[in-house]
């Protein structure tokens, strides 16, 4: 049963279908409609695939947000609104694709979740720089949970491999 306290959530966004920065923009819009208010968002920034290989390069955005809801809900609240953008299939096999949109549960508070289908912190956010960079610049002081350390000494940890900022902050409308 939710708890009705407000939770601070990062998420992670990107795409590298169709007009990848509208359809950021998109999710953006119903995240902020369906799940909580959108406090903060990074720029965009460009990353090739990880995991596969593919001619469409990536644009990333982390958004940050508040919301009385839980993380189960928060994460039920995104698959649904990356399938009414379009986006047939979670990664078949372990494996990735092409997507017009994800988006991923990156934190929620300080919180460490370990239940069937959801862990957060997302276990390999630590791990990309496209999602470190733009992370760290919304909220470089957040304290990972499991390491203890602040998103900038893990971005600074990691190093800047290939990211290109393509554009300037969000600012929220609210």
């Amino acid at each position: 049963m939710p708890d009705n306290d407000i939770h601070v959530v990062f998420l992670g966004l990107g795409s590298n279908l169709g007009d990848r920065k509208k359809n950021i923009e998109r999710a953006c819009r119903e995240i902020d409609k369906r799940i909580g208010r959108i406090i903060s968002r990074s720029a965009f920034y460009v990353s090739d695939p990880e995991g596969f290989e593919s001619e469409n390069r990536f644009v990333n955005s982390v958004c940050e947000l508040v919301t009385t809801l839980e993380a189960r809900e928060v994460l039920r609240e995104t698959q649904e609104i990356e399938k009414e953008l379009g986006r047939t299939r979670k990664s078949p096999d372990g494996g990735y694709t092409d997507r017009i949109i994800d988006i991923d549960i990156l934190m929620v508070d300080n919180r460490i979740i370990e239940e069937s289908g959801l862990i957060i912190p997302h276990p390999r956010f630590h791990l990309r720089d496209f999602v470190l960079a733009p992370f760290a610049e919304i909220s470089p002081e957040t304290v990972h949970p499991v390491f203890a350390k602040t998103i900038l000494q893990l971005k600074n940890e990691l190093g800047n491999q290939y990211l290109c900022r393509t554009s300037k902050p969000y600012q929220s409308r609210r």
